[in-house]
């Protein structure tokens, strides 16, 4: 599933957590949605709790169920990332180390949120919570919700951790990216469906997902074509994904819309959780709209 230059797998989908309507988590749901995403649509690894997943309305508890229940279905065929990132280091550190037990093949560690710390303040974080288990890291530099970028000169100094080994880059500075790559050995992968294909361009081993809960076998195949040289095939499914993106990305957020789309192609997960609401009916509509132009079949038999 791994390869030295792909660490995590290539094709990652952060999961939603799915609920029931009372608002509980539903762990059959979980495995039920794992495994489709890894059978169906061509994942090789999955992000467990990370924000997609609605991971700061799920307890400590339900993290470690979820994980456990997502490790049962596909962990013996994905690699299962658990998300232990949080704006309080020590809180990370506990989540780093209850995935460690429950058996997770490595951690997404998102920047501090909020509290906006300096430079050195994110690298003591990184390092505290990589220092407290053998799991590899995947640091995720995400500015827009967290409100300050990982500055290329702290991943060059987070490079050197042994088990800091890859970034999910959601700042969208391809350049930057490509300065990092260039003087360290971290592995990056796209965290921005708008921009997977530049990111492949520039050296990124894959993608950690959302649009990848409809589409993940598309996705796949784009990576495919490009790594062995089909640039003109890569970029069509490129530009054929492109409504897809639109309707799941653009309008309300990706949990919200992306268990509107899994609700419309026939695999539904149930609400979200408040703060996070359900998709309005003009949502949902114009998304119905977006699948159908981007090629995915709903649950109705529509398709373009």
């Amino acid at each position: 599933m791994t390869t030295s230059d792909a660490p995590f797998g290539r094709m990652l989908t952060a999961m939603v957590t799915p609920f029931t309507d009372d608002g509980a988590v539903d762990y059959e749901a979980v495995q039920r949605l794992a495994t489709y995403l890894v059978d169906e649509q061509s994942n090789d690894g999955l992000v467990v709790s990370g924000t997609t997943g609605e991971s700061p309305t799920t307890t400590d508890e339900e993290k470690e169920r979820l994980l456990r229940a997502v490790l049962e279905a596909v962990g013996d065929r994905a690699v299962v990332v658990a998300g232990a990132g949080s704006n309080d280091t020590h809180h990370s550190i506990e989540l780093a180390r209850a995935a460690e037990r429950a058996g997770a093949h490595g951690l997404l560690v998102v920047t501090p949120y909020y509290n906006k710390p300096p430079q050195e303040g994110l690298y003591r974080h990184f390092t505290a919570v990589a220092d407290a288990t053998g799991l590899p890291v995947m640091l995720y530099d995400i500015p827009g919700r967290s409100g300050v970028p990982i500055q290329s000169e702290t991943l060059i100094r987070l490079a050197q951790h042994e088990r800091i080994v890859a970034v999910k880059d959601a700042k969208a500075d391809l350049f930057a990216g490509s300065q990092v790559m260039a003087a360290t050995d971290l592995i990056f992968y796209s965290g921005d469906d708008t921009l997977n294909l530049p990111w492949l361009s520039v050296g990124a081993a894959g993608c950690v997902s959302v649009v990848g809960h409809v589409v993940g076998a598309e996705i796949a195949t784009m990576m495919e074509l490009y790594r062995s040289g089909d640039v003109a095939g890569a970029l069509a499914v490129h530009r054929r994904l492109l409504p897809v993106v639109t309707g799941i990305m653009m309008q309300a957020g990706g949990a919200i819309m992306a268990k509107a789309a899994l609700a419309l192609v026939g695999r539904p997960v149930g609400p979200a959780r408040l703060p996070l609401v359900e998709a309005t009916e003009q949502q949902i509509a114009r998304l119905r709209e977006d699948l159908v132009a981007g090629g995915v079949k709903l649950s109705d038999g529509v398709v373009a």
